[in-house]
């Protein structure tokens, strides 16, 4: 009997990786000319990140220059979740974007109606905030990440544990 072979689909987001793009997108921002004065920050809290600008304009600018920083570290950005434009102290805006870790349950049904209509012999299990797949065929898994790969899913997923 043939060994079955297997991946696990995980969306996760490397906070490493994020908080060195907030320190270099910093940098850059106390270097422009454009925001010599402004009031422009951007941290990081716990699974958060909090951008202020004096206003909407710069608040888009401040978003460009980290958007940039962070596809530079190879974080996906698919995984970002702006909340509204809020007002904030000191007649500054202030907007937060959340970094979703882990596939929900929409996600997951989804990724699982792909792997079902691929209509290779595939199993898959969601087990928490990922997916396993596994099958006889090395070429049938390959095949699957592709489908998955190729499909507009609204979350970015890597794919881990291919044994």
């Amino acid at each position: 009997m043939a060994k079955e072979s297997s991946f696990d689909i995980v969306s996760k987001v490397e906070f490493p990786e994020v908080t060195n793009a907030v320190t270099m997108a910093m940098k850059e921002i106390a270097t422009r000319y454009d925001f010599k004065g402004s009031k422009s920050n951007i941290t990081l809290e716990k699974e958060e990140l909090v951008l202020v600008s004096d206003d909407e304009y710069k608040l888009d600018q401040l978003k460009d220059v980290l958007l940039s920083k962070l596809v530079k570290r190879n974080v996906p950005i698919k995984n970002l979740e702006y909340g509204k434009i809020e007002g904030a102290s000191g007649g500054t805006v202030r907007q937060r974007a959340k970094l979703i870790q882990g596939i929900d349950k929409e996600q997951a049904k989804k990724i699982n109606t792909i792997i079902k209509n691929s209509g290779l012999k595939v199993k898959s299990q969601i087990q928490d905030d990922q997916i396993r797949v596994t099958g006889k065929s090395r070429d049938d898994l390959q095949a699957i990440i592709n489908a998955i790969r190729s499909a507009d899913l609204s979350i970015d997923v890597q794919f881990l544990n291919y044994r």
